[in-house]
Formats: C-alpha cells, structure tokens, sequence
C-alpha cells in the first residue's frame, strides 16, 4: 500500500474526519430504528431472514395440481402430511398423524391417528375432517398428481374427531409412502375448494412451520407461523429471489447477494463453486438425488424387436465414460432403474469389466465389455454383406446435458462396436417427446425420473407393468406404453402385483431382486445415471441440510 504516502496530510484528516460522522450516523440510525438494531444484535443471529436463489419456474403450489420438484420443495416447508421421512434417512415418521397406520388383515383398510392441537395458517383448527377434505380435493380436483392416490383409494372417512379410515382398491404395502408425498398435504377447508380444475395456483393455507406471504413471478416471502405445533424455525423467515439464468444466480451466490443458491447451475458453475468453496469458505452440500436418468426402448421398432440386439447395446453402454466427460462427476453410473439409495438396488447392468460406481472413475479410453462387443461384431460378420445395425437415438433438444451425454454415447458405442452398430441421433423439444412417446414414434429415447415417493414400487410399476397386452402384441395400455417402451411380460405383471401386497420385508426385496433379474434379461430400458443434488449456502449459513428425498428443510437454516 505504498501508494498512500503520496497522499497529503489534509486529504488524511478529510478522510478521518468523514469516517467518524458516518460511524456517528449509523449509530443514530441503529438506535433509532428498532428492527434494525434487533437485526445487528449478536446475542440474536438466528432472527435473520434468509435469502434463497434459484432458477426454477413455479407453474403452481397448490397441493392438488403441482407436479415439479422446487414446488415440492415450497410445500415441503410450508405443509404438514400424515407423514414424513426421519431426518437424513428414508425411513417413514409419523407428521400429522401420531403413529403409522393400523392395517387390517386384507390390506385394504387403513386406520391413522391424528395430532391434535394443530392449526392452519388462517387459524382453522384441524382434524379428521380437514384432512379427508385435503385427501378428498387432492384425488377429486383433477390436478397432474390426482393418479397418485384415484389408481390406489377407494374412500377416506373422518371416522373419529382425530382418526381417519382410508379404503384401499386393493392392497398396496407402499401406501404409507404414498401419504408422505408433499401434495398429500393438510390445507384449510375454509380457504380451498372441491372441484375439476379449481386451484389456487399461487397461494397457501396449510400447517407448516411457514406460511406465505407474498408469492410473485420474480420472489416468494415464507414467514414464520408462530402458532406452529413442531420444531420452530431457526430464522425468522425464508425470501426466495427467482432469477432468470443460473448465470444471474451464480453471480448472485458468488457476490453474496444471496444466501444460498439451489436448483439450478450448469455443470461448470458447480464446479467453479466447488473448487473455489474452502478460498471462500462457501458451503457445498452433495447428496445423492432421488432421480435417475435411462434409455426407453420401442421394442416393437427393428432391430430393437431382438432381445440379442437390445441385451447388445445395454452391454457397449459406458457410464463411467459418461460421468466424467459429460458430467465432471456430478452424476453417479446406475445399474438399474432403482437407484442406489435404496436397499433393494441390484446392480443387473454391470459387467465385470466395469468399476463399481463407488470406485475412481476408470481412463476415458477403457471400453466395457469387449466379449459382448465382439460377439456383435462377429454375428454381423457372419451375414455380410449386411450393413451394420441401424439404431435411431432421440433426445431432447431443449436440455442441453442430454444432447451432449446423447452425442458421447453415439461415439463410444461405435467406437466399441468397431462399426457393428450405427447410431442415429436426433432431438426434439421435450413437450413433443412426452405427447408422442406412447404413439411408437421414437425407436430409443433418452428420458429421466423423479419418483413421486420413495420405495422401490415408484422405480419399477411405472416403468413395466401392462394392464392389458400379449407377448405378441405387447403392450396396449399401461405404464410401458406410456414410456414408449411397449414391454409385456406376464411374469413380470405378476411380480409387480405381488411386491405391492407382500408385508415382509425380506419376501419383498426378494421380488425386487427378481424383477431387476428379468429387466437386465430382457432389457425394455437401460438404466444411465442417477442424478446428485447440490445446495450451496454462504459461511455464515448453518443448519443445512439435503435430504434424500431432494428436499431442503428451511427451518434449519440459521444466519450468523
């Protein structure tokens, strides 16, 4: 700081002088404004409102009709449901109700004792009838979850002030899971409505430690609900700044302008927030997501039609390639539709060649799987002069990771075919992809998935059950002709039916372990990437916490 000597003796006592009427008018201005002075008192630094950004776009909160996950995230923090999940863990906890469900002996009747003493944000005491309201708009309103509960429930009745009976159609040992998804949630009778399509797209009246205040295009404020039954929030409230870019929100996070940034950064910001994070001292907070990314195959598209062809191309896929070129390691290789974080996964597409995912990723030119490769190769070569298998491989163009992991897949399965197979990309915008993949139009598509609730079930029944179908035909209605897969196998819906009515827990992981036996045999999808979740909060941000269901508990959150 040499320069400073060249300054002359009057500027320094201008300088000086200056300092101290400005130290001298912050303390008139603290101690003439209350809030302020609370704010900057060191014996409260947990009275501070905490600053969240995020790209994400809010269609909707209203419990019956929002299907994205940072709305999910707002009705996490603002609800109450029946239950929860224990903190770090995915074992299911009672919330609103006081203890897990009386089942009777067929599985269909579900008995559920509630809290009481809990209140609506709107002051509306709440019981056994509110919560049949909430279950009962949920399923009758129409929303994109309404199937979640309408393919499951028969009734629900307030069969007791503070006791609610829920009828099942059949029995499904998952249900308890069912009631933890966070649309499943209590909101006031007095403020909602029963009826097709009468949502409230941009306000909230339920039981959670928040309640919204403000809900806007560009910010939400969540305040404090002091009349809140549970554990009370550490802050005195969340704002939610929604910018337009994750390069405005990167920039945001790294000049401190927020508090914490989630949801959603490219791949090179993460890793910029990462390697700079102990210079800083930021935070970065990694857990496994709940998501898994996959390939759906039209089985009945040539050549896919070929069990020998489809177990071909499941076996030249290299996701360890994946995870470092495209990825910079921020996703995990999965081996199966159910992803690791759940007991019953069973790794069925890994072959010996390949490192398991919790092992270094290997050099980027290892191939997998050379014998199978070969075999490929050598039956191609036994019928020449045929051309090499032709394979149309289509993603969506609006998403710019699937595009590049798309393009890596194409040259590391030719590569290791030596040519045997041939593949054809192409995009489209991904609401076309959705309206179209049930009409057979795409041969293979890259797609991803985010469960509505956490148990195995959520990983396989959307993916492999038909409701009606043949070997033959395939699949006529169902979930895999909703994947643009058009897989049957009776085995398999059996299977599905059975793991969803068995109650010991052991018998049911054994189904599981079968079915993804079956799947890596007759390989209607090829399981890619589970996805990581990435929250970044400030030095000065405690209590922060990445749940494995993709959730963030605000509550917890404390500034100072």
């Amino acid at each position: 700081m040499h320069w400073i000597t060249h300054w002359n003796s009057q500027i320094r006592r201008s300088l000086i002088v200056c300092f101290i009427l400005f130290c001298l008018s912050s303390v008139l201005v603290v101690g003439c404004n209350p809030q302020l002075a609370h704010r900057s008192s060191a014996q409260s630094p947990s009275s501070e409102r905490v600053v969240l950004g995020t790209t994400a776009v809010i269609r909707t909160i209203d419990p019956a009709d929002a299907y994205e996950l940072f709305s999910g995230n707002l009705l996490y923090n603002l609800g109450d449901r029946l239950y929860t999940y224990a903190p770090g863990t995915t074992e299911l906890v009672p919330q609103l109700a006081t203890a897990l469900p009386k089942i009777s002996p067929d599985g269909l009747t579900y008995t559920i004792p509630l809290r009481q003493g809990v209140t609506f944000h709107d002051g509306t005491p709440f019981n056994a009838k509110a919560m049949a309201f909430s279950l009962d708009r949920f399923m009758q309103n129409g929303g994109a979850p309404v199937a979640l509960l309408t393919d499951v429930v028969k009734s629900i009745q307030a069969t007791a002030e503070y006791e609610l009976t829920i009828q099942l159609q059949k029995p499904f040992v998952a249900f308890p899971s069912v009631l933890a998804f966070t649309g499943a949630c209590a909101v006031s009778p007095n403020v909602y409505e029963i009826g097709k399509d009468k949502f409230k797209s941009d306000e909230f009246v339920g039981t959670g430690p928040y309640k919204l205040i403000h809900s806007g295009s560009d910010s939400m404020r969540l305040d404090v609900f002091d009349q809140y039954w549970g554990e009370k929030p550490a802050n005195r409230g969340i704002d939610i700044q929604f910018f337009s870019s994750s390069a405005n929100l990167f920039t945001a996070f790294k000049t401190g302008a927020v508090d914490a940034a989630y949801q959603n950064l490219d791949l090179d910001q993460v890793r910029s927030l990462q390697q700079g994070a102990n210079q800083n001292g930021w935070q970065v907070i990694e857990g496994a997501g709940a998501g898994i990314y996959y390939l759906s195959l039209n089985l009945q598209s040539p050549p896919l039609d070929r069990i020998e062809v489809r177990q071909q191309l499941a076996a030249l896929i290299d996701r360890p390639l994946l995870q470092k070129r495209v990825f910079q390691g921020q996703v995990e290789p999965l081996y199966s539709l159910i992803p690791t974080s759940l007991d019953a996964y069973k790794p069925v597409f890994q072959t010996p060649t390949e490192t398991s995912q919790t092992t270094l990723v290997r050099a980027e030119t290892a191939q997998i799987n050379q014998p199978k490769a070969h075999s490929l190769m050598a039956e191609r070569s036994d019928r020449d002069p045929l051309p090499p298998l032709s394979v149309d491989f289509w993603y969506r163009s609006n998403l710019t990771s699937n595009q590049l992991a798309s393009v890596t897949l194409k040259a590391s399965i030719q590569r290791s075919s030596e040519g045997a197979v041939q593949i054809n990309l192409d995009g489209v915008e991904s609401a076309t992809a959705y309206s179209n993949l049930d009409k057979g139009v795409y041969p293979v598509f890259m797609l991803d998935w985010t469960p509505d609730f956490l148990d195995p079930d959520n990983y396989l029944q959307p993916f492999l059950s038909c409701t009606k179908g043949s070997p033959q035909k395939g699949c006529e209605e169902g979930a895999s002709k909703l994947q643009g897969s058009f897989y049957y196998n009776d085995r398999i819906n059996h299977l599905i039916d059975q793991e969803r009515q068995e109650q010991n827990p052991q018998r049911r992981q054994g189904i599981f372990s079968e079915i993804q036996d079956i799947l890596a045999q007759d390989v209607p999808f090829i399981p890619l990437w589970q996805s990581k979740e990435y929250f970044f909060a400030q030095k000065d941000i405690s209590g922060v916490r990445l749940e494995p269901t993709q959730k963030v508990p605000f509550w917890t959150l404390k500034k100072g």
